[in-house]
């Protein structure tokens, strides 16, 4: 057993429902055994003198945190990040489906990839729920890259057979049944390998056919260890689109488009939902966030990607109201941060803007426990509880020299973590650790024995 020494915070709950969903132990130990799971955690000064004389890892200046959770992100995207390109579908067609394409080539997949969880795992992020690119071979590569790293990661081959005439030539799926022999490769391949999990990932409605969005259900339901994940009412032009492209399916809402085709329930992630009452114009709301808590389904909140394309504000009192599970996206590349503790500042300033309270508790949880449940992963990381796989993140108080001298100007420890929560970002991430081990991101990517 190793005890990592140091302020220890972890969530069995969204803090902002109930104080005691917070455990917070200042000059703690965390408690990893030798097969990188959770002990438990304990007050320094409750250990025994045998526990003390054990393998000690001194963090004491220094907060542990579950490791990062990110509820949404691109690996295709990496090289379109910081790319201008007005609304979302000129974006797409600008900056987007180029960088995708470069993953045809299978060493560029696999550097890119590999590049990516990197980024990832230097920010602090040890689990990621991401979207690949069409591409069958550069898919694997990505779940090759993220299992040599031994990374959680949910993550699927993006389905598309519609491009609306803006994707490049060559980089839709052939057909839906060319499509479903990839993923059913891939699910046969590397689903369950590991910490790899597969998710069906139909890129969202504009670029579907209904006959895609039915084989992308069909999958899900057929395999009841999926994952399935898309996007969701991003903007109005979008569910404005989708609702004109399946006006024979009489939808209610967008959500119910991929309701009909059976992609909603346990294990479905959709990203944005910034816009999901849109079609109902006015009338105060439909049922779409009930649909979404009743079939425990998560929702990515992300802040800096909504922002940068200006796609609206996530509306925090509804997704409240219904319970919904959320977690925190990084949207890489629309994003603009590989940081879960940017991305946390940001939705404090859209929470902000809409009077809803939002503390430094509740962007921590949103980036560990938050993301795990939105991701029902929950049982397995996302908190400190016995038995959790031991992903967690070592973050300094004093990484820069604004941080540093606010943190020592604070008034209390939540004071700290706030000031932590609003200037921190990759910079802040001391040390991570992946299933027990040091990870050592940079030329290999892959985790220091012990």
């Amino acid at each position: 057993m190793t005890a990592y020494r140091g302020t220890v915070l972890h969530f069995s709950g969204d803090p902002a429902e109930e104080e005691g969903n917070v455990h917070l132990v200042e000059d703690g130990a965390l408690l990893v055994d030798p097969a990188g799971h959770v002990e438990g955690v304990a007050p320094w000064a409750a250990l025994t003198a045998e526990q003390r004389a054990g393998a000690v890892q001194d963090f004491r200046d220094d907060l542990i945190v579950p490791g990062f959770v990110d509820a949404h992100a691109h690996s295709g995207q990496i090289d379109a990040i910081a790319s201008p390109g007005g609304d979302l579908m000129a974006w797409l067609t600008k900056s987007v489906y180029p960088a995708e394409m470069r993953f045809q080539d299978p060493g560029y997949a696999r550097r890119a990839s590999g590049a990516f969880l990197d980024t990832m795992l230097a920010a602090g992020t040890t689990t990621a729920c991401v979207h690949t690119t069409t591409s069958k071979e550069a898919t694997g590569a990505f779940f090759a890259e993220a299992h040599a790293r031994n990374m959680r990661v949910v993550a699927g081959k993006v389905l598309m057979d519609d491009g609306g005439g803006a994707a490049p030539a060559g980089y839709l799926d052939a057909s839906v049944g060319q499509a479903e022999d990839d993923c059913r490769e891939l699910i046969e391949r590397w689903h369950g390998r590991g910490r790899v999990l597969y998710a069906v990932t139909p890129r969202f409605g504009p670029t579907s056919t209904e006959g895609l969005l039915r084989m992308a259900g069909r999958l899900y339901q057929e395999h009841p260890g999926l994952w399935m994940q898309s996007h969701l009412a991003e903007t109005r032009d979008e569910v404005d689109q989708v609702l004109d492209r399946f006006a024979d399916l009489k939808p209610r809402s967008y959500l119910d488009v991929y309701d009909r085709c059976g992609m909603v329930g346990p294990r479905s992630v959709w990203a944005h939902c910034v816009w999901p009452d849109h079609v109902y114009r006015g009338t105060g709301g439909g049922h779409d966030w009930d649909v979404l808590r009743d079939k425990g389904a998560g929702v990515a909140f992300c802040p800096t990607s909504n922002l940068f394309l200006g796609s609206g504000l996530f509306p925090f009192a509804r997704t409240r109201r219904a319970g919904v599970r959320v977690g925190l996206g990084t949207d890489i590349g629309a994003g603009t941060s590989y940081s879960l503790l940017a991305t946390a500042a940001e939705a404090y300033k859209v929470a902000a803007l809409q009077g809803e309270p939002f503390d430094a508790l509740r962007g921590l949880y949103l980036a560990t426990r938050g993301g795990a449940e939105a991701l029902s992963l929950q049982d397995r990381i996302g908190g400190f509880h016995p038995g959790a796989e031991a992903d967690f993140a070592v973050l300094d108080f004093a990484a820069t020299p604004v941080l540093k001298r606010r943190t020592e100007a604070a008034a209390d420890l939540r004071e700290r973590l706030f000031a932590l929560m609003v200037l921190g970002d990759e910079r802040a991430v001391r040390a991570v650790f992946v299933n027990g081990r040091r990870s050592t991101p940079g030329a290999s990517g892959r985790p220091d024995p012990r």
